[in-house]
C-alpha cells in the first residue's frame, strides 16, 4: 500500500510496512549541509518526493571495510546489521516517520523523535532495531534520524570558526534541524508540534542531553528520555571547549597532507577518515575529541554546569541503563542522580529504570544497547529465540514509554505503577528477569558486571 499525503515542503509518497495500519515515510531529506557548513532546513521540493526508502547514512568507520571481517565489530554487526545494506554520503540528512494510516492533521498524535548512538562516530536511523517500531500502533508517530558523524560531524578548526563565527558540532546543528523540520511539518503526518519527545541511547543519549541545555532548542520539545549515556557526572561530562578539540583537529588536518581548508574540503572521505583515525590511534588520549564540544552557541556551558545550575530544560524524563552496561554503576547512577536533582531543583517529574534482562541466545547479559529492541517493539527483526516473556516485557516497556509520551507520564491501565524520583523515594523501575516492579539496584553486583562484560563496543 502506499499514500500520498500535502506537507509544507510539497506532496510526499509513503509505503505500508511491518503494520498493516501504519505507514512510513522513509528518507525524508530535512536538511542539506556542505562539508563543515551548519545545515539549511529543507523547505520545499519539486513534484512528489519518494519516500519509500531509506536513503544514505553519514560516513563512518565502516563505509570503507566489510565490517563482517572486523573479529571486534562481530557482536554488534551479528546483533543489528547482519544481513542489511547500507549506502554512505556527505549527503545523509534524512530522516524517517512511521504513522497510523489514519491520521490526519487534525489527529495531532504525540511524537517519538529518536537520536541513534554509536560514539558520536557510527550508527544511522534505519538499523534492525529501529526498523519499524510499534509505538505507531499505540497512538504515536515514531521519527528516527541520521546525523553527521566522526569528522564529518565534530570537526573544529580555527579557520571554520572565522567563516561562521563558531566550528563544531555540525552533527548536533543537523539534529536541531530534523527537530525543526519536524516541528514544522508533522502535522500534515497527524503529528502535534507541541507534543514532541526527543529520545537517544549512548551518544544519543548524550546529544539529548545536550539539547536539554542547549539556549538554542527552546520550545521544541516538550519531554525527553535518556538510555545509557544521560545523566549528572562530572567524571563522564566529556565536553572540553571548542579551542582544545582544535588542536587535534589541526594534526588531523597535517597528516592528511592539506596545506589549506579548501584542500581539506575536498579530500576523499576515506583519506579523511584514514588521517582521523591514525591521529586517534597515536594519541589515544584525544579520542574524545570527536564528539560534543563548547562552542559558545550551541553548548555554552557542559550539561553537568548547566544542570548543576538548574539550567536544564524543566520537563519531564525518563532515564536508565542496563545491568552489562559500559560502566554499569557509573551509568546507573549518572542517570538515576539526573532524576533525583530534577526533585530536589523542585523541577517535573522524572522517571528512572534498570534493565536487566539477560536477552536468549548467549551469556552476555543485558549488554549496553540491549533494551532497544524492547522500547521499539522490534523483536520479530532479531537473529534471537526470542520467548514469550520477551514479548511480554517489551510491551510492557512500548506501553511505559508511549504513555510518557502522550502525557509525561509513563503509567497506565494494565502497568505497574512507576514512581517518579522523590525525596524519600529512591527505588527505580526494574525491568526484566523478575516481573516488574519498583526496587533497587545492587551497585556491588554492577561492579562485578562491569568487568565481565563482553559486548562492549559500537
Amino acid at each position: 500500500m502506499e499514500m500520498q499525503i500535502e506537507t509544507p515542503c510539497g506532496r510526499i509518497q509513503g509505503s505500508s510496512c511491518q503494520y498493516p495500519e501504519v505507514i512510513s515515510f522513509r528518507g525524508i531529506r530535512y536538511a542539506t549541509a556542505g562539508r563543515w557548513e551548519y545545515p539549511q532546513m529543507t523547505e520545499h521540493w519539486e513534484g512528489v518526493y519518494d519516500a519509500t526508502g531509506y536513503k544514505a547514512c553519514s560516513y563512518q568507520p565502516r563505509a570503507f571495510y566489510n565490517e563482517a571481517d572486523v573479529p571486534e565489530k562481530a557482536f554488534y554487526y551479528n546483533e543489528f546489521r547482519k544481513g542489511e545494506h547500507y549506502t554512505y554520503d556527505e549527503d545523509c540528512l534524512f530522516l524517517n516517520i512511521w504513522t497510523p494510516a489514519e491520521a490526519v492533521p487534525e489527529s495531532r498524535l504525540p511524537v517519538l523523535f529518536y537520536i541513534h548512538g554509536g560514539g558520536f562516530t557510527g550508527g544511522c536511523g534505519h538499523e534492525k532495531h529501529f526498523d519499524g517500531p510499534v509505538w505507531p500502533t499505540q497512538g504515536v508517530i515514531a521519527v528516527t534520524i541520521n546525523y553527521r558523524l566522526g569528522p564529518m560531524g565534530f570537526l573544529c578548526l580555527p579557520e571554520l570558526k572565522k567563516e561562521a563565527g563558531h566550528s563544531g558540532n555540525y552533527g548536533l546543528y543537523d539534529q536541531i534541524a530534523a527537530l525543526q523540520w519536524v516541528s514544522k511539518n508533522i502535522a500534515a503526518f497527524g503529528g502535534n508540534p507541541d507534543n514532541i519527545t526527543i529520545m537517544g541511547q549512548s551518544a544519543g543519549a548524550m546529544s539529548v542531553q545536550s539539547l536539554c541545555v542547549s539556549p538554542l532548542t527552546g520550545h521544541l520539545f516538550s519531554k525527553a528520555v535518556m538510555s545509557s549515556g544521560g545523566g549528572v557526572s562530572k567524571l563522564l561530562d566529556l565536553s572540553s571547549p571548542a579551542e582544545k578539540q582544535e588542536l587535534f583537529w589541526q594534526k588531523v588536518m597535517e597528516r592528511s597532507g592539506c596545506m589549506t581548508l579548501s584542500d581539506f574540503r575536498r579530500l576523499e572521505p576515506e583519506s579523511l577518515f584514514r588521517a582521523w583515525q591514525d591521529e586517534k590511534a597515536g594519541q589515544p588520549k584525544m579520542a574524545q575529541m570527536t564528539g560534543p564540544c563548547l562552542d559558545g552557541v550551541l553548548l555554552p556551558q557542559s550539561a553537568f554546569a548547566a544542570a548543576g545550575n538548574g539550567e536544564q530544560k524543566n520537563i519531564p524524563y525518563l532515564m536508565g541503563s542496563t545491568s552489562h552496561d559500559i560502566m554499569p554503576p557509573f551509568i546507573f547512577k549518572m542517570a538515576k542522580d539526573w532524576c533525583r536533582l530534577q526533585a530536589q531543583q523542585g523541577k517535573q517529574k522524572s522517571y528512572a529504570w534498570f534493565f536487566d534482562r539477560m536477552l536468549p541466545g548467549d551469556k552476555n547479559g543485558a549488554w549496553h544497547s540491549s533494551d532497544l529492541w524492547y522500547w521499539f517493539g522490534t523483536l520479530k527483526n532479531c537473529w534471537r529465540p526470542m520467548e514469550q516473556k520477551d514479548y511480554e516485557l517489551s510491551r510492557q516497556m512500548s506501553l511505559y514509554l508511549t504513555n510518557f509520551a502522550k502525557t509525561g507520564n509513563p503509567n497506565g491501565d494494565g502497568l505497574t505503577e512507576w514512581l517518579p524520583a522523590a525525596k524519600g523515594q529512591n527505588k527505580v523501575l526494574r525491568l526484566g528477569e523478575k516481573e516488574t516492579h519498583m526496587g533497587s539496584v545492587n551497585m556491588a553486583k554492577l561492579n562485578y558486571t562491569m568487568l565481565t562484560n563482553k559486548a562492549v563496543g559500537e
